[in-house]
């Protein structure tokens, strides 16, 4: 079942996280803690970010996209990590997306190999101040 954070723990931010490699770690670190909430029961109108952690290939594409469509409004989309951004190590790999932006729409990029789970604070903070 996807789970989305409450990020603030008060209902202001949700955070699903799209853990697809080694990012995930740093994202997780990031969301550890905080109370879980199923995402069908996030309301309609819900301020979501939607994290994609690690490497992103062109077969997880449709989960990733699919993911976004089940949620209840169009989330932030957050590419976390070098090879979310632009593939990292492995940009010529012919099963590897040079970043997640060529595939879905994404609102903000945090580099790093890895980024540190501090990047992904500030950027839900700017979400979440609008």
């Amino acid at each position: 079942m996807l789970q989305a954070v409450d990020w603030c723990f008060d209902g202001s931010v949700y955070v699903v996280d799209l853990a697809l490699a080694c990012c995930a770690l740093e994202s997780q670190a990031a969301l550890a803690a905080r109370p879980r909430v199923p995402v069908d029961e996030l309301p309609d109108d819900a301020n979501v970010v939607l994290t994609l952690s690690g490497t992103l290939t062109h077969a997880m594409t449709p989960a990733a996209q699919a993911t976004i469509d089940a949620l209840p409004s169009r989330p932030t989309v957050v590419a976390f990590g070098a090879c979310a951004c632009i593939g990292g190590p492995y940009w010529d790999s012919y099963a590897v997306a040079k970043g997640a932006g060529g595939l879905v729409d994404v609102d903000h990029f945090v580099a790093g190999c890895p980024p540190p789970p501090e990047a992904f604070a500030e950027v839900i903070e700017e979400v979440r101040r609008g």
